[in-house]
């Protein structure tokens, strides 16, 4: 999941395991441009203190106000409004006209935040549903494609990483590369069958796997919110595993190499039973052309060229839809 509602979550634990009167705010809605997208959070302290961003900050302003005055609600959530009229979306900073509805509630116990950040260690997606009245809270298991739902009287937002990024090579461009990902909503899957770079693998979070390459693609049986990046610049293992990603659904399929060297491994690719269309979603070389040259730089420029992927509208018969499908009550 995203860092900042990662780091949300810590506060909810710690501010709420040390006594305080704590505050969770949730985008449910927005209409027209605003700063933060439905589903971003906001923790509040009483005293004022704030982690995390539901706006560019005259929002943010005016909760820790409340909270600081007594204002906010403490035995019910409720759902408050900001940006109705011109003069107010123009004090909260919202441009062009746009409203935000938010959904504030008081965090009276912790036990869920452990539970939610117990399954986001461990790389799973959960589902929260709060009943706005009772503040009763219900978890399940979620899929990647489950969305933030609100109805008026309860509100489902989703938590744990949405994509997976399986990184084909263990060294540092890959550490720079993993790191940065995990703030961009990524679990991190590194394959890399040579011991001695997994030896010194320090990235925490990740997961790391000695198989070879194409077998690892298979496992991973990747899907539209998959990226596969191959980084270790030794043709033997980088082909492998893009002989089978890019037969895959992965949504983006990148090797490390200059213009001429990514040539080559287009006409080694041919060799073998892989279509030209297949060949074309090659990234290669992988990233935006942005000059970069050492490795944190390549990873910015790869990670820059997902998001502009990402954001890219996707077809219809691209997106598998799972809300329809019964949930898992977690235990």
């Amino acid at each position: 999941m995203d860092s900042v509602d990662l780091s949300v979550l810590n506060a909810l634990h710690e501010w709420q395991a040390a006594g305080e009167k704590v505050w969770l705010v949730t985008v449910v809605e927005t209409f027209g441009s605003s700063p933060r997208p439905p589903g971003a959070m906001l923790a509040v302290r009483g005293d004022g203190l704030s982690v995390g961003s539901v706006s560019g900050g005259c929002i943010e302003d005016d909760l820790i106000l409340r909270a600081q005055n007594g204002q906010l609600p403490a035995g019910h959530a409720e759902m408050v409004v900001y940006g109705v009229t011109r003069e107010e979306a123009w004090r909260f900073g919202l441009p062009c006209g746009g409203a935000m509805r938010l959904v504030v509630e008081p965090v009276l116990e912790a036990g869920w935040v452990n539970d939610i950040l117990a399954h986001i260690r461990n790389h799973r997606l959960v589902s929260r549903t709060l009943h706005l009245a009772s503040l009763h809270i219900a978890l399940n298991n979620a899929g990647r494609d489950d969305t933030l739902a609100y109805d008026g009287e309860t509100l489902t937002t989703v938590h744990g990483p949405r994509w997976r990024m399986l990184i084909i090579g263990a060294g540092q461009t890959s550490s720079y590369l993993a790191r940065m990902a995990q703030a961009l909503d990524y679990q991190v899957i590194v394959c890399d069958p040579r011991e001695e770079f997994r030896e010194v693998w320090d990235v925490p979070d990740t997961t790391l796997v000695s198989d070879m390459p194409d077998d690892t693609v298979l496992a991973l049986q990747a899907d539209s919110r998959t990226a596969i990046i191959a980084l270790t610049h030794d043709p033997k293992l980088d082909d492998m595993a893009l002989l089978e990603a890019l037969k895959s659904p992965a949504f983006y399929v990148g090797a490390l190499g200059s213009k001429s060297s990514n040539a080559r491994r287009r006409e080694r690719l041919a060799l073998f039973d892989l279509t030209p269309d297949e060949i074309d979603r090659l990234h290669g070389p992988v990233g935006l052309a942005i000059g970069s040259r050492t490795p944190p730089e390549i990873a910015v420029a790869i990670l820059a060229h997902l998001i502009s992927v990402r954001h890219q509208p996707q077809p219809a018969d691209a997106i598998c839809v799972s809300q329809t499908q019964p949930q898992e009550t977690l235990s």
